[in-house]
């Protein structure tokens, strides 16, 4: 053979076994997914979808897939994109509920802010995944910030966000640094909000951002109003914390500490530490001691500063100890407002005990109630009619609750339109526990924000930045009557003197328990002002 044919054969198998070679190492390379742009990473399917995927959770495929439906079916209008951004995995059928509540409420606000007022840009939801704990928060928000970016996308806003973290910070400090707006409907750790100043100004460490939920400072705030008018100063408090770092736990414990007792003082503060949100530990242990000590001290309520699942032990083992003739208050922030639904027909009769009386309830500053409107707008009239011979004109009605309420019956007209369309959520929304009226706030608070900001007629899309300086404006006239309550941020695109409704778990006498709506709490101690005007102090 000629030796240029044997130089050419070497060269063609030298090219071939590096054509194989990258072939190779690009398959080995490239990343492992659940679905197209949905990465698997350790066994979590992380990423930005808009096209129905469930990532892996069955309970939110419904609802995932009307999302999908309602993004198809304004694709041809004028829109933006709005991400959701929260955990979408878990082992733990409890969690998995709420996130299809949560879920339940973006779609139902992306509906009606969709069907709402001005012209276009209507709303394109699509679902972030940033794995447990926000663990992949980082690769979440280089896709949301590419998304920004792009033309097509036209991302202009990112909520969800149900947890206190670090992580959770870090994921909005890094889009508000990019102009990217942020609306918080569920955390109420006071780390993750811009700080309002007595002067009005405001002091934004997080620019961009808005919150419509009340922060832990203010539900403590709201608790002491309520509890201070119902005559109960003279008990005998003591607080329980979580020493786990944790921007819910923490900010509660410092809000609850920060509330001026009227009574005789209790004992000193007693800790414990979890050692993750959704695990137990020897949290169990911890709490047989800390009951023991509760029980030899005269404390009739306890503060308990601490998550769902931890709440739930601390409370049984508060009733087990059973002191005799002792019956215990429990005072805990808004993420117990899945307590409910984690207590099992056992769990309810340990905390009657034997005799059938309540040996335990829980009180709890939830960011809202089905029942509040009605029952506080009732109470009104009865103390109108007690004054008056005459019944109430429009402008004397309270608008603090006479607005919300009709968010609340619209939200319930938009659910019962959505059953008679035949769409299907994954089961009916459950407005007990919140989750879906806050995060429908959320997506028409949203909604307004960008209808505000349209400029140049329909075709027209509001930049990031137009969005974000919305916020402080959706006060006053431009006020978002939520379900949750009267909506009017503040120059920090805080909720101003928002309420929180104090809802009670009752063991009852026998089944499960029930969870009643008790009052309003209120930040200021007094209701919203007339047309929910800020004064130009606040507190």
């Amino acid at each position: 053979m000629p030796r240029w044919k044997k130089i050419l054969y070497a060269l063609l198998v030298v090219a071939a076994i590096t054509v194989c070679g990258r072939l190779a190492w690009s398959i080995l390379q490239k990343p492992d997914t659940c679905t197209d742009g949905i990465e698997r990473i350790g066994g979590e399917c992380v990423g930005v979808d808009g096209e129905g995927y469930d990532f892996g959770t069955p309970e939110i495929r419904d609802v995932a897939q009307a999302i999908a439906r309602e993004n198809e079916r304004i694709a041809d209008q004028p829109y933006v994109t709005v991400a959701m951004m929260l955990p979408l995995q878990s082992d733990k059928a409890a969690l998995r509920r709420q996130m299809r509540s949560d879920l339940q409420g973006a779609y139902l606000g992306q509906r009606q802010a969709n069907a709402g007022e001005g012209e276009p840009p209507k709303i394109r939801l699509v679902l972030a995944n940033p794995g447990r704990n926000y663990g992949q928060q980082e690769r979440v928000v280089d896709t949301l910030l590419r998304m920004a970016d792009s033309s097509d996308d036209r991302l202009r806003a990112v909520t969800g966000f149900n947890l206190s973290l670090d992580a959770t910070e870090q994921a909005v400090r890094r889009l508000t640094e990019h102009k990217v707006p942020v609306l918080a409907s569920r955390i109420s750790g006071d780390r993750i909000a811009n700080e309002d100043r007595a002067d009005g100004m405001a002091r934004l460490r997080f620019p961009g951002l808005a919150r419509i939920i009340p922060t832990n400072r203010e539900a403590a705030r709201a608790l002491a109003d309520f509890n201070g008018e119902r005559g109960r100063e003279n008990r005998r408090t003591v607080l329980v914390y979580d020493r786990r770092s944790d921007g819910y736990n923490e900010s509660l414990a410092k809000a609850f500490s920060g509330i001026e007792e009227k009574g005789p003082p209790g004992p000193a503060a007693m800790s414990f530490e979890s050692p993750a949100i959704d695990e137990p530990g020897s949290t169990g242990n911890q709490f047989t001691d800390t009951a023991n000590n509760i029980c030899d001290s005269e404390a009739d309520t306890v503060y308990f500063a601490g998550r769902t699942l931890h709440l739930r032990l601390f409370a049984l083992k508060l009733a087990q100890v059973g002191c005799k003739d002792r019956h215990y208050t429990i005072v805990s922030g808004s993420d117990a407002a899945s307590l409910r639904q984690d207590m099992s027909e056992k769990d309810w009769e340990q905390l009657r005990g034997e005799d059938g009386e309540a040996k335990v309830t829980l009180q709890y500053a939830a960011p809202a109630h089905p029942d509040a409107w009605r029952t506080e707008l009732a109470a009104w009239h009865r103390k109108w009619d007690a004054d008056h011979d005459r019944e109430p004109a429009e402008e004397e009605l309270p608008q603090y609750l006479t607005e919300p309420k009709a968010a609340l019956d619209t939200l319930r007209k938009r659910i019962a339109t959505t059953r008679t369309e035949g769409v299907r959520l994954g089961a009916a929304p459950n407005l007990t526990d919140s989750r879906t009226m806050l995060v429908y706030d959320g997506l028409v608070t949203i909604g307004k924000a960008l209808h505000q900001a349209q400029r140049g007629g329909a075709e027209a899309v509001p930049s990031r930045e137009d969005v974000g300086r919305q916020w402080s404006l959706l006060q006053s006239r431009h006020r978002v009557p939520g379900t949750s309550g009267l909506i009017c941020l503040t120059s920090g695109g805080n909720a101003y003197d928002k309420p929180a409704a104090i809802v009670q778990l009752d063991p009852g006498r026998k089944g499960h328990g029930t969870l009643e709506f008790v009052g309003l709490g209120w930040p200021t101690g007094r209701e919203q002002p007339k047309n929910c005007v800020i004064p130009s102090s606040t507190p």
